[in-house]
Formats: structure tokens, sequence, C-alpha cells
């Protein structure tokens, strides 16, 4: 890690939401301490759709210029914390802005887009998704994404996938990937949930994973405890080691139930399909409440201490690791870690 970077002591870093993003969010961000947050940007978009999504996150950047500022490399979390802002990366939950073109793959880089699940939940052109009866594994495609992908420095994320093709991602890749939010079937056997064999495979290529606060992800659903989640990532992190460990919440705050059949249906069926655990009960769960919101980042780490993290650990988890990741992840394949012209700090 450069000096800069090494220089930022207790990064918080929450590497999934997809909220109803307003003032209000933002502010919640800051009042929580996030210097950073991945934010989706498409769930079944295609290359134009997600283009204007992008605009409509220049403008909030904008509008907001106060609180937020665009990510695009692992100095940036540095820049708004010195600013007292928090940090935007884009990414993707499907592979559909890249249709079937790779050279839209660093066109996509180019925008802004710092991850690309390669399938969400579906058979995509790329990989199989986790609710597919038959995993076919990484398609032809996919394989030449996934070497476009690592030579521009856009991360591989396999949250959504099923267990043969995230086996074979992380073999393809030449470059560590990230499963941004899921929790190990260990502790839940949600069908979102990693086995140990693949949280393993993850570990030993210098990948990561982000642990989900999602209700559906969680044991005992909304009624979790803060010390059952915090007694699962010291179990993992004595299983597969405490440096690939981080949070990604899939914080989905403000959202009206419209929005939980957009991202579970999209276009590709007439059917009405809520997704694990919410069949008979269309939207979205409540939030245990020891996490409703970006301010309560901070319960996370308190309770990470209480199960006997030392302050290093519980650093390492609520950001640090994510840092890490980034400043090696985000710039093209044999290029400098850090690229100050590239980095955007922009005015308060």
């Amino acid at each position: 890690m450069s000096d800069n970077a090494a220089a930022l002591v207790d990064a918080r870093v929450d590497c999934l939401q997809y909220c109803n993003w307003s003032r209000k969010i933002f502010s919640q961000m800051r009042e929580g301490g996030l210097d950073a947050v991945h934010v989706t940007i498409c769930y079944h978009e295609d290359f134009r759709e997600t283009a204007a999504n992008v605009v409509d996150w220049n403008r909030r950047f904008l509008e907001y210029r106060d609180l937020i500022m665009p990510g695009r490399f692992a100095e940036d979390v540095l820049a708004a914390r010195q600013s007292n802002r928090t940090a935007i990366f884009l990414g993707f939950q499907n592979c559909s802005p890249v249709e079937a073109d790779v050279g839209l793959v660093e066109v996509c880089h180019q925008l802004g887009a710092r991850f690309m699940q390669l399938s969400y939940n579906n058979q995509s052109l790329l990989a199989t998704g986790c609710y597919e009866s038959d995993d076919l594994g990484i398609t032809r495609m996919g394989k030449q994404v996934i070497a476009e992908m690592n030579r521009v420095g856009l991360v591989i994320d396999m949250s959504h996938s099923a267990e043969r093709s995230t086996l074979e991602a992380i073999e393809a890749s030449s470059r560590p990937i990230a499963i941004t939010h899921a929790n190990p079937s260990f502790w839940h056997p949600a069908l979102r949930n990693k086995s140990d064999e693949v949280i393993q495979a993850l570990s030993e290529t210098g990948g990561m994973i982000g642990f989900s606060l999602y209700p559906h992800h969680l044991h005992e659903g909304s009624e979790c405890s803060l010390q059952s989640f915090c007694e699962m990532v010291a179990r993992a992190a004595d299983r597969f080691g405490i440096e690939h460990l981080g949070i990604g919440s899939d914080l989905c705050q403000d959202q009206p139930d419209s929005v939980v059949e957009w991202m579970r249906n999209g276009r590709w069926t007439t059917e009405r399909d809520f997704g694990e655990g919410s069949a008979d009960k269309p939207g979205f769960p409540g939030q245990p409440p020891w996490f409703e919101d970006s301010r309560d980042f901070p319960n996370i780490a308190a309770g990470l201490a209480k199960v006997g993290f030392d302050d290093q650990s519980v650093a390492a988890v609520m950001g640090n690791n994510w840092l890490r990741f980034f400043e090696e992840s985000f710039v093209a394949a044999g290029a400098p870690k850090y690229c100050p012209e590239s980095s955007y700090v922009g005015e308060k």
C-alpha cells in the first residue's frame, strides 16, 4: 500500500448499498463515518440505460458535493475523508451493460464503474446465477470478459452467482475477485450465501467478501442479533483469515416495494418472483434494529470489539481491508497502483 493510503487509519467502507438516494441518505453516511460506499447503478439495464444512470450520479455529485464525491481510485477514499465527504464507487449487479460486446468493459470502467457481477440470480452470457437449477459455469464469453476486466481494473463480483461459476471465476481471473455482499452458509444456509469452499478459494487468491446485513442473508432474519453477526465474523476470521473480510451491507433504505420487483424480475418474466425467503411477503424486510441505516455502522465496530477483536482487527473489517483491495484492483494491470492525475478531489 502506498504511503498516502497507509496513512488513512480506520477507514470505514460499506461495499454495497442500493438506497433511494437523497440528502438524508448521504447525511447519514457522514454521521456513520463512512469514507466510501460502493453503490449499485445497474440490475437489468443495458449499456445506454446504465449510461443514463451515470448521468444521474454526476448530477448528484454536483447537487450534494458537500457530502459526496466520485470514487475512482483508493486515494479518493483519503480525499473524501480529508474533506468530510463520502467517496461513491459505482458498480453493476449484472453484466447487462456490456451486452454482447467485450469492448464495452473498458468503456464502463472509463465511465467510472469499478465492480461488475457476472450474473444476477439468472444465467447470463457470462456465468450462472444462484437461482438456476443447473450451474453451467463460466461461458466462453465469460472467460474473455474476465480477462478484459482484469486488464482494465474492473473488479469481478460473484455475489449472486452459483457455486461452480464462482469457483471457475476465481480460477480464471488473474487478479483477486470480490463477493461484495453475502454471508457464509455455515452460519445461515440461504441460497445467496457462500460455502466454505468458495470463501476459502476466494481468500487463498487474495479476494474479499463483504458481510451482508440484508435480513434474508442473516441467521434469524430481521431478528438477528448483533452478537450473532459478530460471532459469525469471528468464526470466518478464524477459518479464512481476517485480511479477506469486510462489510457490504446490501442496505436498500427508503426503497418502495416496486424496486424489489425490478431487482427480481426486470423484464425477463411476466411472473412475480420476490426472491428467496419473500415469496409470500413482497417488499423489503425490516432491518435488524442495530443496523437500520448508515448511522449504525459504528455499532458493528463495537460488536466486533465485544466478541474479542482487537483495534487493528476491527479496523481491518470495517474498511481497511477494502481500502487495500481498492488500491490493488482499480488500476489497469501492470500500472502503478495510484495515478494522482486520474484521481478526483474537487472542491468542497
